[in-house]
């Protein structure tokens, strides 16, 4: 049985992703800040091979451990979604530099050590899948959100880019998700103001926000055959957002 690793696996799009791959036939490790939360969204959604398990995406001995766990119970890691992510709105002039430190360690920080204890797994068992869910904010500037996403997402699509070119000699593609605004439980919240939600589907030139869905199918896509020749891609999500 092909194995996946969610990060952020309770969230909104991160349930999305894990009910998706877990169809198409993954043992799926869906992780994140509580094993609890994973454990009430398996049982929600009664997905089957669907493991819970807590994974703080900062700290490198977590990493450590769930790739040891994979690996003792099946023996490789066939694909891996850094999909943790957090924004803190404040614009750049508010911005303190904790909540820029604090942004760069969940959302770079957490992907460079995904990738570095994935690597020697992927090598040695002939090849896999990365994927890293960035963000439009990581192909362009965005008017509407802060520089400390924007640069973090930014990070993200050349960290892709740069393993995809360095390791595609060992059969380890290397892709980045880049949606725009996703309609979860967290983001309808912050788009409650009606001028706000304006905004944002106004942008988009298919004249609405994506679903959790969506970011899902493409997610699935690349850890897919029909992909084995895909790597290094920045792959918009998007209803044509970034087409300016």
């Amino acid at each position: 049985m092909r194995t996946a690793i969610v990060t952020g696996g309770a969230g909104g799009l991160g349930r999305a992703i894990c009910r998706k791959l877990s169809s198409d036939g993954f043992m799926v490790y869906m992780t994140d800040i509580s094993e609890d939360k994973c454990m009430n969204a398996i049982a929600e959604m009664q997905l089957e091979n669907v493991q819970a398990r807590k994974l703080d995406v900062t700290e490198e001995p977590d990493w450590i451990a769930i790739y040891d766990d994979v690996m003792a119970e099946f023996g490789r890691v066939d694909a891996v979604v850094n999909n943790a992510g957090v924004n803190i709105r404040y614009d750049i002039e508010e911005c303190s530099v904790e909540n820029w430190d604090r942004m760069f360690q969940i959302n770079v920080r957490s992907v460079f050590l995904s990738i570095k204890h994935v690597l020697p797994i992927m090598k040695a068992q002939g090849g896999g899948s990365i994927i890293n869910i960035s963000s439009v904010c990581g192909l362009v500037g965005h008017r509407y959100t802060n520089e400390s996403y924007t640069a973090t997402k930014g990070a993200v699509t050349l960290l892709t880019k740069s393993v995809a070119s360095r390791y595609g000699k060992f059969n380890i593609r290397c892709n980045s998700v880049h949606p725009s605004t996703v309609e979860t439980g967290i983001v309808n919240k912050f788009l409650s103001d009606p001028e706000r939600m304006k905004e944002r589907i106004g942008e988009v030139p298919l004249g609405h926000l994506g679903v959790p869905e969506d970011v899902a199918g493409a997610v699935a896509f690349l850890t897919s055959k029909e992909a084995a020749f895909i790597n290094g891609v920045q792959l918009p999500v998007d209803g044509g957002t970034t087409c300016d």
